[in-house]
């Protein structure tokens, strides 16, 4: 009997409202790269980091050079995640603040090679460049292995419950099929694998089938 192949996924959401559509938009995608996991043969685990309850921890820290106990927590499990997935809303047209605090207080060697799929929200269409001009900079920085579909949702998105081109949905499928490749294909310590990674071609066909 095969053992069981774990892979641990952390999201990470900067939404300043409770509940709050960044959140929404995290939980959406974790539950698609969940199921293209499972459908894998791996067994993912799931962890949520809300930085609102951060927030004073995170002023602190850029004050002090020290994080607290808590953030020194949600910090770690980012580090040894399989995946991450980061959302954030666009105020102003970029991430917020609390987003770029967290990051900054991230170990740049350790997050080398980390596989993320970068998401944001916002009120329009017209603010999804954020994404391409200011997220996938900032992760290109932390030398992350950044998977090449964004997902942007606008407040009209939400409203879309069926897969069709350039939809939430299919967006959200789309990147989520990437992520749990990249997650298969790299071992916890984000090196070689320890299993056989799951084509990504594979993957799609079953994403395909799915949707017929």
């Amino acid at each position: 009997m095969s053992p069981v192949v774990s892979r641990s996924l952390v999201v990470v959401t900067a939404g300043l409202s409770e509940p709050s559509s960044s959140r929404l938009l995290g939980d959406r995608l974790a539950a698609a790269v969940e199921r293209h996991l499972q459908d894998g043969g791996i067994d993912p685990r799931i962890e949520v980091v809300e930085l609102r309850v951060h927030a004073v921890d995170l002023a602190n820290q850029m004050l002090t050079g020290f994080p607290s106990p808590p953030l020194q927590s949600s910090l770690d499990a980012v580090l040894a995640a399989d995946g991450v997935i980061a959302v954030s809303p666009i105020f102003s047209g970029s991430y917020n603040g609390l987003f770029k605090s967290f990051w900054d207080a991230i170990d740049r060697d350790g997050f080398r090679g980390k596989p993320v799929l970068i998401a944001a929200t916002g009120g329009t269409p017209r603010h999804s460049l954020a994404i391409e001009h200011a997220i996938r900079p900032l992760f290109a920085y932390l030398r992350a292995a950044t998977v090449p579909t964004a997902v942007y949702a606008a407040t009209e998105d939400w409203g879309q419950g069926s897969v069709t081109d350039g939809s939430l949905v299919e967006r959200i499928e789309r990147a989520a099929t990437e992520l749990a490749s990249a997650m298969a294909s790299v071992s916890s310590s984000g090196t070689s694998a320890d299993v056989d990674p799951v084509p990504f071609e594979d993957l799609l066909r079953g994403l395909s089938g799915k949707q017929g």
